[in-house]
């Protein structure tokens, strides 16, 4: 089985608009409980935890148990992969 790219992998899991919005969530805050991710979207519990899981195996947040409770927080290295990923697209599109 071909193992895929990182990067594809952070990309794909940032791709879908409930991730998304989770990991906006994350920028604002330092640690989010698995339960409040439900104020940001309309989705179930069982669609959050999915959601969770893909954003755990790109490597774009981490968890940690605390009590009875799972906390998410973005993953230390994610904002130098996010870099990253942008500076090598830098020279493709032109900004104002």
């Amino acid at each position: 089985m071909k193992r895929t790219d990182p990067d594809v992998a952070l990309l794909a899991a940032l791709a879908d608009p409930v991730r998304l919005s989770f990991v906006r969530q994350l920028v604002d805050n330092a640690g989010v409980c698995a339960c409040d991710f439900s104020e940001c979207c309309t989705v179930s519990q069982p669609t959050i935890s999915h959601h969770l899981k893909v954003l755990r195996d790109a490597g774009v947040v981490v968890s940690e148990r605390q009590g009875t409770n799972i906390v998410y927080s973005l993953s230390p290295d994610f904002s130098r992969r996010w870099s990253a990923i942008g500076a090598s697209l830098a020279g493709l599109v032109q900004v104002a």
